[in-house]
């Protein structure tokens, strides 16, 4: 997935931040890992080796920037860390996560099966969704085997 700099650029201008090509590079990691959700200490650890200058409080910073700008979006999955994927239009609102309990792998959903919900209490109650997350929790397929379940 590639990232519109225009835009980019844009965004920053309006909050009147600097793109550094530090926060490029932070930004770069999630373009380069499109399906993974990463947490900030994943990023950190994939940036050492290209950018061993930039630390673990700016990685932090920087992921809370860009979410308040709308190019990540940041998910809970229950374990008390947060991670965060591109956000990429609309398409974050389109799928569900599928987390394994026993290994903890993140597996996205593809299908949004809300929308049906999400315009029935929009009408009944009067209230604007704007977003929403599923998290379905379970066992994986390769974890059910290990167990024998």
């Amino acid at each position: 997935m590639s990232i519109d700099m225009v835009e980019l650029r844009r965004r920053f201008r309006e909050k009147q931040y600097k793109v550094t090509p530090q926060r490029q590079k932070i930004l770069e990691v999630f373009a380069d890992h499109p399906e993974e959700h990463l947490s900030a200490e994943d990023v950190y650890s994939l940036l050492r080796s290209t950018a061993p200058d930039i630390g673990l409080a700016t990685v932090y910073r920087t992921l809370e920037m860009l979410e308040g700008l709308a190019f990540l979006h940041r998910i809970e999955f229950g374990d008390g860390k947060s991670r965060y994927e591109l956000a990429a239009g609309d398409s974050s609102h389109s799928h569900h996560h599928l987390i394994c309990l026993s290994c903890g792998t993140v597996t996205e959903f593809g299908d949004d099966l809300l929308e049906t919900l999400e315009s029935f209490v929009s009408r009944t109650t009067d209230f604007q969704i704007t977003d929403h997350q599923v998290k379905f929790y379970g066992y994986c397929g390769e974890c059910r085997k290990k167990s024998g379940h």
